[in-house]
């Protein structure tokens, strides 16, 4: 596959924007020492100094496009399957709906954008020698790591993870490997103030959210946080 690489660039995302815009088709990766304007999800800005991996498959797919949210699934996946290659796999957790974890502490960033209805863009960023300051949750890094090896097993994953979700058509395949790598099934969880039990993904991926009163919720967007009341 076609790599670009890149000393600097303002978001690997935006630059697949850019080269969308040329008529690039894909498949292309896109990979940066740093990002000066890195964004996460929800529009977050991402701190990206050089020593950590930055990069973006622009991916050509034939998946409708209510399919596309299940992208980040798959990322997820073949990002945990990266990092066990570093660390103890039994270390390393999914969190609904994009985060990859290490001893509950946050090691990743997801984002995965429609470029055009045949085109997506999967940015994946993972702290190998740094870890942002001042952020809102626990974070940590693959200190064992570097740069290239990260990126020769990530390369290799995520292009097997979607070979399995087939532009969608394995999605059920993709859910089951999610569910078996996040320990939260089951636990009380809020998502953006609404507390209840994760009951699992739906077959669309949606966060299944059972309320106090014997209802579910489908979820597809939001901060999910694990809630720790006691109970009496």
């Amino acid at each position: 596959m076609h790599i670009i690489r890149l000393a600097t660039v303002d978001s690997t995302n935006l630059e697949a924007r850019r080269l969308v815009e040329v008529g690039e088709p894909g498949p292309l990766w896109i990979v940066s020492a740093e990002q000066t304007s890195g964004k996460g999800r929800l529009g977050r800005h991402w701190i990206s100094k050089p020593g950590n991996f930055y990069g973006t498959l622009m991916w050509p797919t034939t998946a409708e496009p209510s399919a596309l949210s299940q992208l980040s699934f798959v990322a997820a996946i073949a990002v945990h399957a990266t990092a066990s290659a570093f660390v103890d796999s039994s270390t390393i957790s999914l969190k609904w709906p994009n985060d990859c974890l290490i001893d509950g502490a946050k090691f990743c960033g997801i984002l995965c954008e429609v470029l055009s209805p045949e085109l997506v863009a999967m940015g994946i960023g993972i702290n190998i020698a740094h870890v942002p300051d001042d952020l809102p949750y626990q974070a940590t890094k693959l200190a064992k790591a570097d740069v290239e090896s990260v990126f020769e097993k990530l390369q290799l994953n995520l292009s097997n993870y979607l070979a399995i979700w087939n532009s969608g058509k394995g999605f059920d395949a993709i859910r089951r490997l999610w569910l078996a790598r996040c320990p939260h099934l089951g636990k009380d969880i809020s998502v953006d103030g609404i507390r209840g039990i994760f009951e699992g993904l739906g077959p669309d991926g949606a966060l299944l959210l059972g309320l106090t009163d014997g209802t579910q919720k489908a979820v597809y967007a939001g901060d999910m946080r694990l809630e720790y009341a006691t109970k009496l």
